[in-house]
């Protein structure tokens, strides 16, 4: 039995015997495990770094430095009354939470979290495989062609499980809490696919892994060859996309209680808190395959400082690199305000989108135009650009200017009558 079309590994290319098999399983284990270790550890780092920024002590009681306080925490959970409201959609309002859930647990199985991207002494590359059991693999579950795609697929299910959560609880707020998230992920989705094909038009491949290999040294990392706008744009989408501050109106206490998840309690709030912080581990991830090499190591004068550790060495490479976002995020929580939902929503459509479908216009007129980087065919092409830029901003400040005077007489009028 030939496997092959199911992912693009080597260890599912010949017959699925044992060995494989056992292999397949240890790494399902093992991705489950990382993903609830890494969102404790995250809860608990927040947490911590946090109250550093504000001069608290923050979680210091339960275990070392308070590490346990989030197991202890979920173990209140799970003891918590469970309620249910009387007006509410009883079969959706129990599986919401797991639709918010899962997806940042199935986006695991296809990020590679190390392997073997080191340079030989004759000057090439390897592909990122290693050898367990005497079976070639990647350290990732799965690697479809499609990888990417799915990572997209995924990440815009979780929107579903917000809003069938709010719509399900049979009540005002958690509805409108929930309206906010679907306008707000959807409007962010746009900009953060446009950035995302910057890194796809770069790299040529849709696989993860591919991905990861094209990005063999740091000239070579998507951050660098995409121009450094697509990777902000995406942060800034991502951070959206994940409800956090600066853009977390979905769950506004000011104004909305606590958003679509009032009405929830005990394991099942568990379950919507968890995603959160376990979908920012996910998605930091996401960034450093895409943008910042994944496993392949940062060369520092032409030599790997962790090549003593072999294969391993990239998957210390790709902690390191997940703690940098890591750390934005919660530095973003602990030091920006609140947007206004009329300037988060202004953002998404009037400046994010425009700019990342500019950037990937440029982007790609630059690979048509000057595929062998000639220094004259590319300064024509960006003045080209620049010139089309310049007028099609110019014709979109007067269609504002325009639709905002013709509101504000609408409104004149409607204050008039």
């Amino acid at each position: 039995m030939r496997v092959s079309l199911l992912a693009l590994d080597p260890l599912l290319e010949g017959p699925l015997l044992w060995t494989p098999l056992i292999i397949v399983v240890i790494k399902v284990l093992a991705i489950f495990v990382i993903g609830l270790v890494a969102t404790m550890f995250m809860v608990w780092y927040e947490r911590k770094v946090v109250s550093g920024m504000q001069n608290r002590i923050g979680p210091n009681k339960t275990g070392p430095f308070g590490i346990l306080q989030t197991l202890a925490d979920g173990i209140k959970s799970f003891f918590k009354e469970d309620l249910l409201p009387t007006r509410a959609d009883r079969v959706v309002f129990r599986l919401a939470p797991f639709l918010a859930f899962v997806p940042a647990f199935l986006i695991w199985s296809v990020i590679p979290l190390g392997g073997d991207f080191s340079t030989n002494s004759d000057g090439t590359v390897n592909d990122g495989t290693v050898v367990w059991f005497g079976e070639v693999t990647y350290v990732q579950l799965a690697d479809p062609p499609i990888g990417i795609l799915l990572v997209l697929a995924l990440s815009s299910i979780a929107v579903y499980g917000i809003m069938l959560a709010g719509w399900s609880s049979g009540s005002k707020y958690p509805l409108l809490g929930s309206v906010r998230a679907s306008a707000q992920m959807i409007s962010y989705e746009a900009a953060l696919g446009l950035s995302l094909a910057a890194v796809l038009l770069s790299s040529g491949t849709l696989s993860t892994i591919g991905i990861v290999q094209t990005q063999n040294s740091f000239v070579d990392w998507n951050f660098i060859s995409t121009g450094i706008v697509p990777f902000v744009i995406f942060i800034i989408a991502v951070t959206a996309e994940l409800n956090r501050p600066p853009f977390d109106l979905v769950e506004a206490e000011q104004e909305l209680v606590g958003g679509y998840n009032t009405e929830y309690s005990g394991i099942r709030f568990a379950l919507f808190f968890l995603s959160e912080f376990m979908s920012v581990v996910t998605m930091s991830a996401v960034m450093v395959t895409l943008f910042l090499g994944g496993p392949q190591p940062l060369t520092i004068a032409g030599v790997d400082i962790f090549a003593f550790l072999g294969a391993l060495g990239g998957t210390v490479w790709f902690v390191l690199k997940l703690f940098l976002f890591l750390y934005m995020f919660v530095w973003f929580r602990a030091t920006l305000p609140r947007l206004r939902y009329d300037q988060l929503m202004d953002l998404g459509w009037k400046v994010l989108i425009p700019i990342s479908f500019g950037w990937f216009l440029l982007l790609a007129a630059l690979r048509e135009f000057s595929p062998d980087g000639d220094a004259l065919d590319s300064t024509r092409v960006v003045l080209i650009s620049l010139a089309v830029a310049g007028v099609a901003t110019a014709l979109f400040a007067t269609a504002l200017r325009v639709s905002a005077r013709n509101r504000q007489q609408s409104d004149q009028n409607g204050v008039t009558t």
